[in-house]
């Protein structure tokens, strides 16, 4: 048979054991703080019918879906008349029907409908799973990658995005990151947008403002010129607030200025929701950035987004209010706020700036090598006593010499090894060898046990 060269798809990628401790420290910071928090998790499928996921994401969103083609022979079922008509679109939805996940967000929203009489509100849920997008891999920037997500659903309160914000914070403290934390609120995007007159353009100019990161300030200001959004507006974009003449306190007195002149009473609650945070988040952290938009269709209030100080990776985490996700499934009145950490960027983050505990590995504690068959089902006995002292034992399966167990543990980076041969099994003691030192002693299983923990 002809031999394959083992190849990935772009976008993924496959972690190696000391990638996944790293992985799984960040993790277990992130989901500790959930827990103390008062989250539950809930997991959904991959998976999810087209229908839940288009028209949640905008019309670029809904191109970056990965779709799953129907299962057997799909094409004896396909609209073969679309393709007579050229019109793709509807050729694609006669041979797909599922999609995998964009985010966690809509899923969480169809979970809520579909289980609202087993859950009690406010449901404070988070979720940590893979998501994917067909979008362009770069630095950064990856098909599949997980979120962390928190949310509480039902509760309109501002506390709620209060309780998120100082959550932020003290997540990206505990990982000795240095981040800064940017609101917004879409009411006042939506505010400007009447102030400007393109009031009816509104989704359409968040859109553009969320390219921000990927063409930056200019690029921004070159489409909205593009696509015929006013000058004024433009000037205000591209002058007052790149430059930071238009930011925090300064920014909201004069925008409130203007909702108040005209009465744009959008503009004044986002204005009022901002102040709240702003002065409740208790944080140094905490800034507000106006060209913030959050191009995903569903954020209604206010919206987050964490930038790294110390490296220029894209966003950590994001997140924001949605007041009518749930009725796009045939529940209203149930709105929701939310955060979410990305998984991905904060290991990219954390490896360049060197932030992992030294403790962080993927090793036991102990190598336990035997020299012959009788030994090495000793050191299995051996094995279960010292893992039920709970210390990470690893016992070395093959009949080799001692050299090249010797080896291996080196280049697994054991703290320990414990050689079982003839002497000791008649002893019934395990010659302990560490391997920092390389002093060596002949020890009990308990003496060694002790040793471990002290």
């Amino acid at each position: 048979m002809r031999s394959i060269k083992p190849t990935l798809p772009k976008g993924t990628r496959d972690f190696n054991p000391l990638v996944m401790a790293k992985r799984n420290h960040i993790v277990s910071v992130i989901e500790g703080a959930f827990e103390l928090n008062g989250f539950q998790q809930i997991e959904t499928p991959a998976m999810e019918n087209l229908t839940t996921l288009t028209g949640k994401y905008g019309n670029e969103g809904d191109q970056l879906l990965f779709k799953v083609l129907n299962s057997g022979d799909f094409l004896l079922k396909a609209d073969r008349g679309s393709l007579e008509d050229e019109d793709s679109a509807r050729f694609g939805r006669s041979i797909t029907e599922k999609g995998l996940h964009y985010d966690l967000t809509v899923p969480l929203a169809r979970f809520v409908v579909m289980n609202r009489n087993d859950i009690h509100f406010p449901f404070k849920r988070y979720q940590i799973q893979p998501v994917w997008r067909a979008d362009r891999p770069q630095k950064g920037r990856y098909r599949e990658f997980y979120q962390c997500d928190a949310d509480i659903i039902g509760s309109d309160s501002l506390v709620n995005e209060i309780e998120l914000l100082r959550l932020f914070d003290s997540i990206f403290r505990d990982l000795s990151l240095d981040v800064e934390i940017q609101i917004n609120n879409r009411k006042i995007l939506e505010g400007l947008a009447i102030h400007y007159e393109v009031g009816g353009r509104f989704t359409e100019l968040t859109i553009i403002l969320d390219k921000l990161d990927k063409v930056g300030i200019k690029g921004v200001c070159e489409e909205l010129e593009r696509n015929d959004f006013p000058t004024q507006m433009i000037e205000m974009f591209s002058k007052d607030v790149a430059s930071g003449t238009l930011e925090g306190n300064k920014a909201l007195d004069i925008i409130e200025e203007w909702f108040n002149f005209a009465n744009i009473q959008v503009g004044q609650k986002g204005v009022q929701e901002v102040r709240e945070l702003m002065s409740a988040a208790a944080s140094d952290k905490v800034k507000l950035k106006l060209l913030l938009a959050r191009g995903l269709d569903y954020y209604t209030g206010c919206i987050f987004e964490i930038k790294s100080m110390e490296t220029e990776f894209g966003s950590l985490g994001s997140g924001g209010r949605y007041d009518d996700l749930t009725s796009l499934f045939g529940l209203d009145g149930v709105s929701g706020v939310g955060i979410s950490f990305g998984l991905d960027r904060i290991y990219d983050v954390m490896t360049e700036l060197d932030r992992f505990p030294e403790t962080v590995d993927d090793n036991a504690d102990i190598l336990l090598v035997g020299f012959d068959d009788q030994c090495i089902l000793k050191s299995l006995d051996y094995a279960d006593t010292i893992r039920k002292a709970g210390i990470k034992c690893e016992v070395y399966p093959d009949k080799v010499k001692f050299k090249k167990s010797m080896k291996y543990s080196d280049q697994r980076g054991f703290k320990y090894v414990g050689i079982i041969g003839e002497e000791e099994l008649k002893l019934d003691v395990i010659a302990l060898k560490d391997m920092s030192t390389g002093d060596q002693e002949e020890l009990a299983v308990s003496k060694v046990i002790d040793r471990l923990k002290g």
